[in-house]
């Protein structure tokens, strides 16, 4: 009787496919996986991610070794950059022998954030996206950021007698990098576009503090 490691067991997937119809993606996505950031400070922060993993199919192929996906991701230790990104896509493609490929993760990531008078400190979340993408062998990234913010309508101050419409809004920003970009470089841009930032905790005198730099500072969302 054979073993079972000496049994032939046929690849259906790795046959040719004589139809000739290439796919743009096939792949795995919505994983959950661990995954440690980079911070502004060089230190590392643990997130959970969401991520998303696709080849090209060439037209002379059947299908794609989908557990190879799972295997490049579990073999990547290093905390998340552009270099290591880089490297993951890459080994991806090469992996699957695919002249294309993408991978988008998806995570919260917390910043610490002191309240403006009392100097309190607490987190508070933005929600990030790295995506990459390699076509013939050249890179591109993009990094997204969504910021939760203050506005406070600049309309409802010039007709109002006392106080304004304020309102959470959320500001998303996405960048085109060729280099390590942090969150709190991206946030920052956002919250300085909105009429005051928000904070995960306050004390009575931030209260007055944020109220007052929101109405100084109308903003149309």
């Amino acid at each position: 009787m054979n073993a079972p490691e000496k049994l032939f067991l046929p690849d259906i997937q790795a046959t040719p496919d004589m139809r000739r119809l290439a796919i743009d993606e096939v792949g795995v996505k919505g994983i959950r996986h661990p995954l440690t950031v980079r911070t502004a400070s060089g230190a590392s922060q643990s997130t959970v991610a969401t991520i998303d993993m696709y080849v090209g199919l060439p037209e002379h192929v059947k299908g794609t070794h989908m557990s190879r996906f799972l295997e490049v991701l579990q073999a990547q230790h290093e905390p998340l950059g552009f270099a290591t990104f880089r490297a993951l896509v890459a080994t991806m493609c090469e992996r699957l022998d695919a002249t294309s490929g993408s991978v988008e993760m998806r995570f919260p990531y917390f910043i610490t954030k002191k309240a403006p008078v009392s100097g309190v400190e607490s987190l508070l979340d933005y929600d990030v996206r790295w995506r990459g993408e390699m076509k013939q062998g050249v890179f591109s990234c993009t990094v997204s950021v969504t910021a939760p913010v203050t506005s406070l309508c600049p309309c409802s101050k010039e007709i109002s007698e006392y106080g304004a419409h304020n309102q959470r809004s959320h500001i998303g920003i996405t960048v085109e990098v060729d280099g390590d970009v942090t969150v709190e470089r991206l946030a920052g841009f956002a919250e300085q576009e909105a009429s005051c930032e928000v904070f995960g905790l306050l004390k009575r005198p931030d209260e007055k503090w944020v109220t007052e730099r929101a109405y100084e500072n109308p903003k149309f969302v």
